[in-house]
């Protein structure tokens, strides 16, 4: 089995941690391949296991994720800093089986093409303007739902429900249903202009397209990273066929990252 290691910008207690892991695989014989790897083992925070994701993407379905935190767990990653030999042991004696989550399918079609530009995000998609309220259609499998006007719109996965979709007042989802959401950031809502009001969540087999009347400049985000900002003429948002698959060494449970991380110990 070949093992990559990936880390983002590392500091000094990063870097430490890695030398430490590649001595541990060194020494069971477990071979280094940062280019066609079976897992990947991610080193640092939530913020690295999604920049190890954009950049494997093209093989995720090959690959197996493990997150080895820095600081304090994270809903991505089980394993602390100070665990790099029970990992490797653990990574010596693999099995093979996995969990998997959803992710979510970003299709833009830009002025002038028909051909629509694929992207792939694990925790989140926005759409906002840089200067100017948001105004496009909402459609739900080519239906119209509203005319949206606002700061933007927030389209998350099941695990990304717990980050900015849960500040929006949207529903944390279970990652066992292939479901997406879509939040409004700051709807205007008056006499003249109504929209929903609320988040919304739909299935595998539906969709949503947001259209403008003129081709405009949106501000796409996918997880961290942002699109090139063009003239956008449709984006549409569903579940993606592609998973994310994390190596199931000892995978703690959706609940019980939320507990901890939100609400703590309640006894």
């Amino acid at each position: 089995m070949k093992v990559a290691i990936y880390s983002y910008y590392p500091n000094d207690e990063t870097r430490a941690v890695i030398e430490r892991l590649t001595t541990a695989l060194n020494k069971a014989h477990l071979p280094i391949d940062d280019q066609h790897p079976d897992v990947v083992v991610s080193v640092g925070g939530d913020g690295t296991l999604l920049s190890a994701f954009h950049h494997y993407r093209a093989e995720l379905a090959k690959i197996r994720f493990v997150g080895l935190h820095t600081g304090h767990l994270g809903f991505y990653t089980d394993w602390r800093d100070y665990e790099t030999d029970q990992l490797v042991n653990s990574l010596a004696h693999d099995n093979g089986e996995s969990v998997s989550y959803p992710l979510l399918d970003i299709n833009i079609t830009y002025k002038g093409e028909t051909a629509p530009h694929q992207f792939l995000a694990l925790n989140e998609a926005t759409v906002k303007k840089a200067a100017k309220t948001l105004v496009c259609d909402v459609y739900i499998k080519d239906q119209l739902l509203e005319r949206f006007r606002g700061d933007g719109l927030c389209f998350s996965t099941p695990t990304g429900s717990t980050g900015y979709n849960k500040s929006l007042g949207g529903a944390v989802i279970h990652p066992g249903i292939e479901a997406i959401q879509m939040a409004e950031i700051a709807s205007i809502n008056n006499r003249v202009f109504r929209t929903l009001g609320a988040s919304f969540i739909i299935g595998k087999d539906e969709w949503v397209t947001l259209r403008s009347e003129d081709a405009d400049n949106f501000a796409i985000s996918c997880d961290q990273f942002l699109t090139p900002e063009r003239l956008v003429k449709e984006i549409t948002f569903k579940v993606s066929q592609q998973r994310i698959y994390f190596a199931e060494y000892r995978h703690t449970a959706f609940w019980q990252r939320v507990r901890e991380s939100f609400i703590g110990d309640v006894l």
